[in-house]
Protein backbone atom coordinates (compact mmCIF):
# COMPACT_ATOMS: atom_id res chain seq x y z
CA UNK A 1 0.00 0.00 0.00
CA UNK A 2 1.42 3.62 -0.98
CA UNK A 3 2.03 6.12 1.44
CA UNK A 4 -0.77 8.18 0.49
CA UNK A 5 -2.96 4.87 0.77
CA UNK A 6 -1.89 4.56 4.52
CA UNK A 7 -0.49 7.98 5.96
CA UNK A 8 0.82 6.75 8.77
CA UNK A 9 2.59 10.26 10.14
CA UNK A 10 -0.79 11.77 9.65
CA UNK A 11 -2.67 9.50 11.68
CA UNK A 12 0.28 8.97 14.38
CA UNK A 13 -0.17 12.70 14.50
CA UNK A 14 -4.12 13.34 15.04
CA UNK A 15 -4.01 9.84 17.12
CA UNK A 16 -3.89 12.03 20.63
CA UNK A 17 -6.69 14.73 19.77
CA UNK A 18 -9.04 12.62 17.19
CA UNK A 19 -12.42 11.42 18.09
CA UNK A 20 -14.25 9.53 15.54
CA UNK A 21 -18.43 9.21 15.65
CA UNK A 22 -19.75 6.26 13.11
CA UNK A 23 -22.00 4.50 15.56
CA UNK A 24 -22.20 0.71 15.68
CA UNK A 25 -25.92 -0.51 15.16
CA UNK A 26 -25.92 -3.54 17.45
CA UNK A 27 -29.21 -4.94 15.35
CA UNK A 28 -27.09 -5.86 12.63
CA UNK A 29 -24.65 -8.60 14.84
CA UNK A 30 -28.13 -9.90 16.58
CA UNK A 31 -27.43 -13.02 15.05
CA UNK A 32 -23.86 -12.85 15.97
CA UNK A 33 -22.58 -15.55 18.65
CA UNK A 34 -20.98 -13.74 21.42
CA UNK A 35 -18.00 -16.22 21.51
CA UNK A 36 -17.40 -15.85 17.43
CA UNK A 37 -14.41 -14.13 16.48
CA UNK A 38 -14.68 -10.03 15.43
CA UNK A 39 -11.78 -8.35 13.88
CA UNK A 40 -12.04 -4.35 13.72
CA UNK A 41 -9.79 -3.35 10.51
CA UNK A 42 -8.32 0.39 11.44
CA UNK A 43 -9.33 0.07 15.10
CA UNK A 44 -8.08 3.63 15.83
CA UNK A 45 -8.18 4.07 19.17
CA UNK A 46 -10.42 1.05 20.29
CA UNK A 47 -14.11 3.06 20.65
CA UNK A 48 -15.78 -0.03 18.30
CA UNK A 49 -14.13 -1.96 20.01
CA UNK A 50 -15.18 -1.28 23.30
CA UNK A 51 -18.66 -1.17 22.47
CA UNK A 52 -18.42 -4.40 21.11
CA UNK A 53 -17.00 -5.75 24.19
CA UNK A 54 -19.72 -3.79 26.17
CA UNK A 55 -22.03 -6.09 24.26
CA UNK A 56 -20.79 -9.20 25.47
CA UNK A 57 -18.73 -10.12 22.19
CA UNK A 58 -15.50 -11.66 24.43
CA UNK A 59 -13.44 -12.54 20.90
CA UNK A 60 -12.12 -9.04 19.66
CA UNK A 61 -8.95 -8.12 17.62
CA UNK A 62 -8.27 -4.61 16.37
CA UNK A 63 -5.70 -4.03 14.08
CA UNK A 64 -4.55 -0.28 12.64
CA UNK A 65 -1.40 1.23 10.71
CA UNK A 66 -0.83 4.21 12.82
CA UNK A 67 1.10 3.10 16.39
CA UNK A 68 0.28 6.21 17.69
CA UNK A 69 -3.42 5.17 17.67
CA UNK A 70 -2.34 1.67 18.63
CA UNK A 71 -0.59 3.07 21.65
CA UNK A 72 -4.00 5.16 22.39
CA UNK A 73 -5.70 2.13 22.23
CA UNK A 74 -3.62 0.22 24.66
CA UNK A 75 -3.42 3.22 27.39
CA UNK A 76 -7.29 3.52 27.19
CA UNK A 77 -8.17 -0.50 26.94
CA UNK A 78 -4.92 -2.40 28.49
CA UNK A 79 -6.68 -5.39 28.07
CA UNK A 80 -7.34 -5.27 24.36
CA UNK A 81 -6.24 -7.08 21.95
CA UNK A 82 -4.78 -5.07 19.02
CA UNK A 83 -1.68 -4.62 16.78
CA UNK A 84 0.10 -2.71 14.62
CA UNK A 85 0.16 -3.67 10.69
CA UNK A 86 3.46 -3.45 9.08
CA UNK A 87 2.22 -4.26 5.47
CA UNK A 88 -1.19 -3.32 5.00
CA UNK A 89 -3.47 -4.43 4.02
CA UNK A 90 -1.88 -7.98 4.91
CA UNK A 91 -3.23 -9.23 7.60
CA UNK A 92 -1.12 -12.14 9.73
CA UNK A 93 -3.59 -14.82 10.20
CA UNK A 94 -4.77 -17.76 8.18
CA UNK A 95 -7.74 -17.67 5.63
CA UNK A 96 -11.46 -17.62 6.77
CA UNK A 97 -10.56 -16.53 10.90
CA UNK A 98 -12.95 -14.53 11.32
CA UNK A 99 -17.01 -14.64 11.27
CA UNK A 100 -17.44 -10.93 11.57
CA UNK A 101 -15.17 -8.34 9.96
CA UNK A 102 -15.36 -4.59 10.99
CA UNK A 103 -14.52 -1.60 8.75
CA UNK A 104 -15.35 1.38 9.92
CA UNK A 105 -14.17 4.91 8.45
CA UNK A 106 -11.33 3.18 6.78
CA UNK A 107 -11.75 3.36 2.84
CA UNK A 108 -12.26 7.29 3.44
CA UNK A 109 -8.67 6.77 4.60
CA UNK A 110 -7.57 4.84 1.64
CA UNK A 111 -8.31 7.05 -1.50
CA UNK A 112 -6.44 4.46 -4.34
CA UNK A 113 -8.58 2.54 -6.39
CA UNK A 114 -6.16 -0.21 -6.38
CA UNK A 115 -5.64 0.11 -2.38
CA UNK A 116 -9.30 -0.02 -1.48
CA UNK A 117 -9.93 -3.13 -4.10
CA UNK A 118 -7.02 -5.25 -2.19
CA UNK A 119 -8.04 -4.08 1.11
CA UNK A 120 -11.61 -5.84 0.59
CA UNK A 121 -10.01 -8.51 -1.19
CA UNK A 122 -7.64 -9.57 1.95
CA UNK A 123 -10.68 -8.82 4.13
CA UNK A 124 -12.72 -11.22 2.39
CA UNK A 125 -9.51 -13.98 2.65
CA UNK A 126 -9.90 -13.62 6.25
CA UNK A 127 -13.52 -13.87 6.49
CA UNK A 128 -15.25 -17.41 6.72
CA UNK A 129 -17.60 -18.59 4.58
CA UNK A 130 -20.61 -16.77 4.91
CA UNK A 131 -19.33 -14.36 7.11
CA UNK A 132 -20.51 -10.40 7.58
CA UNK A 133 -18.56 -7.55 6.66
CA UNK A 134 -19.80 -4.22 8.06
CA UNK A 135 -18.27 -0.93 6.29
CA UNK A 136 -19.30 2.38 7.69
CA UNK A 137 -17.86 5.17 5.48
CA UNK A 138 -18.71 8.59 4.20
CA UNK A 139 -20.96 9.63 0.90
CA UNK A 140 -20.09 11.87 -1.28
CA UNK A 141 -21.18 15.22 -0.36
CA UNK A 142 -23.49 17.73 -2.13
CA UNK A 143 -22.47 20.81 -0.16
CA UNK A 144 -20.45 23.81 -2.44
CA UNK A 145 -17.12 23.37 0.39
CA UNK A 146 -17.07 19.90 -0.71
CA UNK A 147 -17.64 19.91 -4.30
CA UNK A 148 -14.80 22.46 -4.52
CA UNK A 149 -12.70 20.09 -3.06
CA UNK A 150 -13.55 17.08 -5.54
CA UNK A 151 -13.37 19.74 -8.63
CA UNK A 152 -9.71 21.11 -6.88
CA UNK A 153 -8.32 17.88 -6.64
CA UNK A 154 -9.97 15.23 -9.10
CA UNK A 155 -7.43 15.97 -11.83
CA UNK A 156 -4.43 15.31 -9.39
CA UNK A 157 -6.05 12.05 -7.83
CA UNK A 158 -7.59 10.63 -10.77
CA UNK A 159 -10.75 9.66 -9.13
CA UNK A 160 -13.74 12.31 -8.17
CA UNK A 161 -14.55 12.46 -4.18
CA UNK A 162 -10.56 12.30 -3.34
CA UNK A 163 -9.60 15.87 -1.33
CA UNK A 164 -7.11 17.43 0.72
CA UNK A 165 -7.92 18.18 4.44
CA UNK A 166 -7.05 21.60 5.60
CA UNK A 167 -4.67 19.98 8.05
CA UNK A 168 -2.77 17.72 5.68
CA UNK A 169 -4.47 14.28 4.87
CA UNK A 170 -5.76 13.12 1.30
CA UNK A 171 -9.38 11.55 1.98
CA UNK A 172 -12.14 10.00 -0.18
CA UNK A 173 -15.53 10.29 -0.12
CA UNK A 174 -17.79 7.77 -2.33
CA UNK A 175 -20.77 7.47 -4.56
CA UNK A 176 -22.97 4.19 -3.67
CA UNK A 177 -22.18 2.80 -7.19
CA UNK A 178 -18.45 2.78 -5.93
CA UNK A 179 -19.35 1.10 -2.93
CA UNK A 180 -21.24 -1.19 -4.59
CA UNK A 181 -18.42 -2.27 -7.27
CA UNK A 182 -15.86 -2.65 -4.30
CA UNK A 183 -18.08 -4.96 -2.50
CA UNK A 184 -19.29 -7.34 -5.36
CA UNK A 185 -17.95 -10.16 -4.64
CA UNK A 186 -20.42 -10.23 -1.31
CA UNK A 187 -23.93 -10.21 -1.04
CA UNK A 188 -25.48 -7.11 0.68
CA UNK A 189 -28.44 -7.87 3.31
CA UNK A 190 -28.42 -4.33 4.81
CA UNK A 191 -28.41 -0.59 4.18
CA UNK A 192 -28.51 2.67 6.31
CA UNK A 193 -27.73 6.28 5.58
CA UNK A 194 -26.56 7.97 9.02
CA UNK A 195 -25.85 11.12 9.76
CA UNK A 196 -21.91 11.42 10.93
CA UNK A 197 -19.98 14.34 12.30
CA UNK A 198 -16.03 14.16 11.05
CA UNK A 199 -13.05 14.09 12.94
CA UNK A 200 -12.63 17.83 11.95
CA UNK A 201 -16.39 18.49 12.71
CA UNK A 202 -18.40 19.04 10.37
CA UNK A 203 -21.40 17.11 9.60
CA UNK A 204 -21.86 14.71 6.83
CA UNK A 205 -23.65 12.30 5.24
CA UNK A 206 -23.02 8.49 6.00
CA UNK A 207 -23.52 5.16 4.73
CA UNK A 208 -23.70 1.80 6.33
CA UNK A 209 -23.40 -1.64 4.68
CA UNK A 210 -23.73 -5.07 6.20
CA UNK A 211 -22.54 -7.94 3.15
CA UNK A 212 -22.57 -11.45 3.54
CA UNK A 213 -19.45 -13.40 2.50
CA UNK A 214 -20.78 -16.30 -0.33
CA UNK A 215 -20.94 -19.77 0.96
CA UNK A 216 -19.82 -20.87 -1.98
CA UNK A 217 -17.36 -19.29 -4.73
Amino acid sequence: MSDLDSQVAYWDAAAATRTFTHPLHLPWLDGIDRHAAILDYGCGYGRTMERLEQAGFDDLTGVDTSPGMIERARRLHPAMRCAVLDAPPALPCPDARFTVVLLFAVLTCVPGDDAQHRLIGELARVLRPGGILYVSDLLLQDDERNRRRYDHCSDRYGSYGVFETDDGAVCRHHSRERLATLLGGFETIGTRTIPVTTMNGHEATGVQLLARRPTAV
